[in-house]
C-alpha cells in the first residue's frame, strides 16, 4: 500500500518542482574529491618524477686483453704435453709434441698467456686445425681484472652506469658484491665463435650466445687497497684474489625514468 501511495502522489506531481535538488550525498563527495586529489598527484609525479631500475647481466672475469684457441698446425699423435691448464707461458714455447709422418714435432704458443683449457691430452690424435689449448692472453697474476657481461637484447646499457657484480665463487651474503662502471659497450652483436676467441674458452663462448648473440658490455672494476682482492666490495669481499674466468651476474643501475616515459611510445 504504501508503494501505491507513493506511486500516486508522484503521478499528481510528476515533476516535483517544488522539492529541493540533491545532486550528491556528502559521502559521494568525498570520495569524488579522493579521487580528484590522487589523480592530480598521480599527473604530478608521472611528469616531474623519477623512478630508477635495474637489469641483471651474466658475464664473467676476464684480465682483459682477450684470449684466443690454439689450433694445431700439425696431423699425428701426440706423444708429450709439456704444460697444464693454468700455467704461464710464454709466446713460442713448447706445448705438445706430435709424431707426424715426418717425425716428432712441436705444437709451440703463439701468443703468452695463460692456459685455461688444454683438451689435447697424451695420446690424442689431432687434425691440422684441431683446437689443442685455451689461452688467456696475461702477463701474470698482476694484471687487472674486469668485469665483461652479455646482454641479449633488453634495455640498452648506458656507458658509466653503477654496476653491482655477484661472483659465482664468492658468498654475497658474507663478502658481498663486487663493484664496478660500465667503461664501454660493444658496437655489434657477438657470434659464439667471437666470445669464445676473446675469452679463450669455446664453452663459454657457446653459453653466452646460447639465447642469441650478445653485445659486450665491458665493466671496470672499483680498485681498493685495503682488500686482500684489490677490488671494492659492498662487505670487505673475500680473504683471497679473484681468479679469471670466473662467472659473474652483474645488477646495472640504469637512468632513472619519468613515469610518463613509459607510457610514450
Amino acid at each position: 500500500m504504501e508503494f501505491r501511495h507513493k506511486a500516486l502522489a508522484r503521478l499528481r506531481s510528476p515533476e516535483e518542482l517544488d522539492l529541493p535538488v540533491r545532486l550528491a550525498r556528502p559521502q559521494g563527495l568525498l570520495a569524488l574529491t579522493v579521487a580528484v586529489v590522487v589523480l592530480a598527484g598521480a599527473a604530478v609525479w608521472a611528469v616531474g618524477g623519477s623512478v630508477a631500475s635495474r637489469t641483471t647481466l651474466p658475464g664473467v672475469l676476464t684480465r682483459g686483453r682477450g684470449g684466443y684457441v690454439l689450433q694445431s698446425p700439425l696431423a699425428g699423435q701426440v706423444v708429450r704435453v709439456r704444460a697444464r691448464a693454468g700455467d704461464l707461458l710464454a709466446a713460442g714455447a713448447p706445448l705438445l709434441d706430435v709424431t707426424t709422418g715426418q717425425g716428432t714435432r712441436q705444437v709451440r704458443m703463439v701468443a703468452g698467456g695463460r692456459l685455461t683449457a688444454l683438451p689435447a691430452g697424451l695420446g690424442s690424435v689431432v687434425a691440422a686445425g684441431t683446437p689443442v689449448a685455451e689461452v688467456e692472453l696475461a702477463t701474470g697474476p698482476a694484471d687487472p681484472l674486469e668485469a665483461v657481461l652479455y646482454p641479449v637484447g633488453g634495455t640498452p646499457v648506458p656507458v658509466g652506469a653503477r654496476v653491482e657484480l655477484t661472483v659465482a665463487s664468492v658468498p654475497a651474503a658474507r663478502y658481498g658484491v663486487l663493484r664496478g662502471t660500465v667503461a664501454a659497450v660493444g658496437s655489434a652483436p657477438q657470434s659464439a665463435g667471437q666470445i669464445a676467441g676473446f675469452l679463450g674458452d669455446s664453452r663459454l663462448g657457446a653459453a653466452f650466445a646460447a639465447h642469441g648473440e650478445p653485445v659486450a658490455v665491458t665493466v671496470r672494476l672499483d680498485r681498493a687497497a685495503g682488500t686482500a682482492s684489490g677490488y671494492g666490495w659492498s662487505r670487505g669481499g673475500p680473504p683471497h684474489a679473484l681468479d679469471s674466468l670466473t662467472a659473474v651476474s652483474g645488477s646495472v643501475l640504469l637512468p632513472a625514468q619519468r613515469p610518463l616515459d613509459w607510457l610514450l611510445p
